[in-house]
């Protein structure tokens, strides 16, 4: 029990849940403000404006301050930080116990303003997924995630969402005992979309985004090899993204047109239909914290296919038990395979991943994430799963 209650945190985050190219990150904190918020907590997020998007506005018990652009968000949430201290700006009526600074490659640098009070909240390592950025900006980001950041907050306490991400970051030489896992929680699924029937046919879906890191052309690739000996083979692709139409055109220059549905960003109801009808989920990403998209297809008896130098996806995913882990594109075409071939394989697996689900809900991760924000007030650091 913390010596003094928790009445005020500020989150921050380069998006919010209904940006366009929002994901599993945002809906993280989301979904742990809105906890916070239903036990008594102020809770603000300061987060980066865009079409249609309320300068403010409370979503589920947030407050929700919007400004900046991709890159302005930072800008902007720096100056609102240090005009709030002295009783200026949109934050000026925020006092935060606590801040959390959602390091997604970039840090907002809320140390600077808040000092001990700030904690990074770090998904994943992003060293994989900078040369997107292009040659210039991905070496200053690399070196702003993997040492200036580091340096930095060498006092702050961490959290992720992974035992992977945080061996990621002790390898960026975060002291491992100020590293929390926190990991992510889970909406239940809507109860009609569990009694839907089953595809006759085989279904493999994907839900993500639709940015190059995600790798969706790996599993469009694995559709052709399989479609000549399973030629009613269907692949559902959940989620959208920049990247939508360049996938849409590697689909049509291996032929698969037919057999592959873009459904772009649907609602939860929508997503959840998806899943049920499905057989096999596969995440091909390069990279993951944790894979939200792994339990959202568990709650279905759906099986996750993934790649193990993912990261997270070792975490959420128990190898051979929950879902498969495959060390390269042959090893996801093969299991893929014997999923879709293996009626009592993926019945197994799928069973077990329903099982495993249902210990995670984001009631358990809030409390988790107030332990360590407690701790923080309280000037303790906190170490391992939570």
């Amino acid at each position: 029990m913390s010596d003094r209650p928790l009445k005020s945190v500020l989150l921050l985050c380069w998006r919010d849940t209904g940006h366009p190219q929002g994901g599993g990150s945002e809906a993280y904190l989301q979904r742990i403000g809105s906890q916070l918020a239903a036990d008594g907590v102020k809770v603000t997020l300061r987060t980066a404006r865009y079409p249609g998007a309320a300068r403010r506005e409370v979503l589920d018990g947030v407050t929700v301050s919007r400004g900046g652009g991709r890159y302005g968000v930072y800008v902007r949430a720096g100056l609102a930080m240090v005009a709030s201290r002295v009783g200026l700006g949109p934050l000026r009526r925020v006092k935060p116990d606590v801040v959390i600074d959602s390091q997604n490659g970039i840090p907002f640098l809320a140390r600077l303003a808040f000092g001990r009070r700030s904690v990074v909240l770090v998904h994943h390592c992003h060293r994989e997924q900078w040369p997107v950025a292009g040659p210039l900006m991905s070496r200053i980001g690399w070196f702003v995630e993997s040492t200036l950041s580091p340096r930095l907050h060498r006092g702050n306490q961490y959290v992720t969402v992974s035992l992977p991400s945080a061996r990621d970051l002790a390898d960026l030489g975060v002291d491992p005992h100020r590293v929390a896992v926190v990991r992510n929680g889970l909406d239940e699924a809507p109860a009609e979309t569990l009694t839907l029937p089953r595809s006759t046919t085989p279904r493999v879906a994907v839900l993500s985004r639709l940015v190059p890191h995600k790798q969706i052309e790996d599993v469009l690739d694995a559709v052709a090899e399989l479609l000549p000996r399973t030629p009613d083979l269907h692949l559902d692709v959940v989620g959208g993204g920049w990247w939508g139409d360049r996938l849409v055109e590697h689909a049509a220059r291996l032929g698969i047109t037919d057999a592959v549905t873009f459904h772009g960003h649907v609602d939860d109801h929508a997503k959840h239909e998806v899943l049920q009808r499905c057989w096999v989920h596969v995440l091909p990403s390069r990279k993951e914290g944790w894979g939200l998209a792994v339990t959202e297809a568990a709650q279905h008896a759906v099986p996750t296919i993934g790649y193990r130098s993912s990261g997270g996806l070792t975490d959420s995913i128990v190898d051979g038990v929950t879902g498969l882990l495959v060390d390269d594109h042959a090893g996801l075409v093969s299991r893929l395979d014997r999923l879709l071939t293996d009626h009592v394989l993926r019945e197994q697996l799928g069973v077990k991943a329903q099982l495993r689900s249902g210990e995670f809900s984001w009631t358990q991760s809030a409390d988790a994430m107030r332990v360590v924000l407690e701790s923080v007030v309280d000037g303790r650091l906190v170490g391992g799963v939570v």
